[in-house]
C-alpha cells in the first residue's frame, strides 16, 4: 500500500519544527560567542575593579590592543594563531607599563586612578590612530568555513572562539584555586595587612595580577578581531559591557562574572534580533540598573570568591 501523500497543512507543520530549532540553536550559539567574550573582558575588569578596587577606564584598550596585534601580525606576513598568541603579550606589556607608572602611586587614591586611566586609555586611542591610520583595520579568521550541527550550520571559527574562552576561564579558576600565586592573591584581597605581615610580596602581587588581567583582555581583543571593526575606539563599548557583567554578577567573584556574562550577553544577543543595536544596549543598560537595585550584591552574592 502506498503510503498517504502529506497534506499541505502537514508539509508546514513538519517544516517548522526544523526552522524553529535552527533558530534557537543559532540564538543560543550567538549568545554563547558573546558571553564568551564578554567573560574574558570582565575577567581583567573583575581583577582590576573587582579584586584591587581600581576604576580601569582604560581597560578597554587592552582590548583594542590585542585585536591592532592580530592585525599588525597579519598585515606583515604572519597568520592568525601567531597574532593571537602576540595579543595577550601586547596587552600583558601596555598593562604592565601602566601598573608600573601610574597605577600603583594611585592605590590609595581612587579618584585619581579613573583621571589618570581615562587619560590613558584618550593617549592610547590616538596613538594607534597615528601608527595605523584612520578606518577599519581587516582581521582574517583562520577557518572561513561552518561546522554541520544537525539542525544547523554555524561559522566554524565562532565555535573555537567558544572553546578557547571556556578553556581559558577554566585556566584561570585553576590558577587563583590551586597555585601559590592565587593563594597569594585571595590573602591580599582579604587582607592586604596581614598579607603583608606574613610576608607576601604585595606590591607584586597586585602588578602581575593586572597584569595578568590586562593580558586576558588582549587576548580577548584578538579572538574577536575577525568578528569586529578593528579600530582605536573599538574598545569603548567592551568596556562599557564590562562593567555592566562585573557589577551585575557581582564584584570580585568568578561565578558572578559567568552569572552576569550570561545575564548581559544572553539578553543583549536576545535583543538585537527583535530591535537595533543601540535601543538593545539602553535595555540591557536599564535591565542592569534594575538588576543592582533588586540585588545590590550581584547575582551570584560572592558565594564563590
Amino acid at each position: 500500500m502506498p503510503p498517504k501523500a502529506c497534506s499541505p497543512a502537514c508539509a508546514n507543520a513538519s517544516q517548522v519544527l526544523p526552522d524553529t530549532m535552527d533558530f534557537l540553536i543559532t540564538t543560543l550559539l550567538n549568545a554563547l560567542t558573546l558571553i564568551s567574550i564578554l567573560m574574558l573582558v570582565g575577567l581583567g575588569l573583575a581583577i582590576s575593579f573587582g579584586l584591587m578596587n581600581v576604576t580601569n577606564l582604560a581597560h578597554g584598550e587592552f582590548v583594542t590592543v590585542g585585536a591592532f596585534a592580530v592585525y599588525f601580525v597579519q598585515s606583515i606576513g604572519g597568520s592568525f594563531w601567531l597574532g593571537l598568541a602576540a595579543a595577550p603579550i601586547a596587552g600583558a606589556v601596555v598593562g604592565c607599563i601602566l601598573e608600573f607608572a601610574i597605577i600603583r602611586h594611585l592605590y590609595s587614591r581612587p579618584v585619581s586612578t579613573v583621571l589618570a586611566t581615562w587619560g590613558v586609555s584618550l593617549i592610547l586611542q590616538q596613538g594607534l590612530e597615528l601608527t595605523f591610520g584612520l578606518g577599519a583595520k581587516p582581521v582574517t579568521p583562520p577557518i572561513e568555513g561552518t561546522f554541520d550541527l544537525f539542525f544547523t550550520v554555524y561559522p566554524a571559527y565562532r565555535l573555537i572562539l567558544i572553546a578557547i574562552a571556556m578553556l581559558t576561564l577554566l585556566g584561570v579558576v585553576l590558577l587563583i584555586s590551586r597555585t601559590s600565586f592565587g593563594l597569594d592573591i585571595r590573602t591580599v584581597i582579604q587582607n592586604r595587612e596581614m598579607a603583608e605581615g606574613v610576608g607576601i610580596n604585595t606590591r607584586r602581587t597586585y602588578a602581575i595580577a593586572f597584569t595578568f588581567g590586562a593580558a586576558i583582555a588582549g587576548l580577548a581583543g584578538g579572538l574577536v578581531a575577525p568578528l569586529a571593526i578593528v579600530l582605536p575606539q573599538m574598545g569603548v563599548n567592551y568596556l562599557a559591557n564590562a562593567f555592566f557583567v562585573v557589577i551585575v554578577g557581582g564584584v570580585g567573584s568568578i561565578g558572578g562574572l559567568v552569572a552576569g556574562s550570561v545575564f548581559v550577553g544572553g539578553l543583549t544577543s536576545v535583543l538585537n534580533y527583535q530591535i537595533s543595536p543601540s535601543l538593545a544596549q539602553a535595555i540591557v543598560l536599564l535591565a542592569a540598573i534594575v538588576a543592582v537595585r533588586l540585588r545590590p550584591n550581584g547575582l551570584f552574592n560572592g558565594a564563590s570568591r
